[in-house]
């Protein structure tokens, strides 16, 4: 006797049939993960867990951006894991692609979109250094460290060092706010203000300082701190 259709595959044609025919925004976030789950849990009906999954983690953003270990502790198996990461690392690529190649400071709602994609759902803080030339091209993006602000004030002369390396003419600095909320703090504004006069005596421009986080962003230089 042939295999008879689960009673999920209809379900998942149907979700197909408008992720097709009115594209991403015609799924809600908890349908776009049922999906994905399908690819790795045949023949099963992965809304339930799709659900349970956003529920606990408060967000499909958060549940993508999780590391393989903090995945493997809600018990899921390698393979579905490996699907997450790979809808993250797909996502990323995407939004790295707007601002390939072009001047940063023209592009820079593309750039915001894809550092907080990037860096607004980690639990831990992370400060990135994007390093630019004469004409604001991106030379570098990397990760300078990870951890406090308040305790980065020896990270200054790492920056500063590390842009005199690459040649850099000018730095935007990132980071991001676990708690969610991107307002600056005290410390944050000492590290731009710290960064900026070290940078004048070295002729390298601090042109931003951006703060993330799942709220949303802000920019220091549009908020007057710069």
């Amino acid at each position: 006797m042939a295999d008879q259709p689960s009673p999920a595959s209809g379900h998942r044609a149907r979700l197909r049939k408008r992720l097709f025919e009115a594209g991403p925004k015609a799924l809600l976030d908890h349908e776009l993960l049922e999906y994905l789950l399908t690819l790795t849990i045949p023949r099963v009906d992965t809304k339930p867990l799709a659900r349970n999954l956003i529920g606990q983690f408060g967000g499909l953003g958060s549940l993508l951006a999780a590391d393989a270990q903090t995945l493997r502790r809600e018990g899921l198996s390698e393979p579905t894991i490996g699907a997450l990461k790979i809808a993250e690392a797909t996502a990323l690529r995407l939004l790295e692609t707007r601002v390939e190649g072009r001047p940063v400071l023209s592009s820079w709602d593309a750039l915001g979109d894809y550092l907080q994609a990037a860096m607004a759902h980690s639990s831990v803080e992370e400060v990135r250094v994007l390093f630019l030339n004469a004409k604001n091209m991106l030379l570098a993006n990397e990760a300078m460290w990870r951890g406090s602000v308040d305790e980065a004030s020896v990270h200054v002369r790492e920056v500063i060092s590390r842009a005199i390396a690459l040649g850099a003419t000018a730095i935007i600095i990132v980071h991001n706010h676990p708690s969610g909320d991107p307002s600056p703090s005290q410390q944050d504004i000492g590290l731009t203000r710290d960064l900026i006069e070290a940078g004048r005596h070295m002729k390298v421009t601090v042109h931003d300082h951006v703060i993330v986080g799942s709220a949303g962003r802000t920019s220091m230089k549009a908020m007057g701190l710069i």
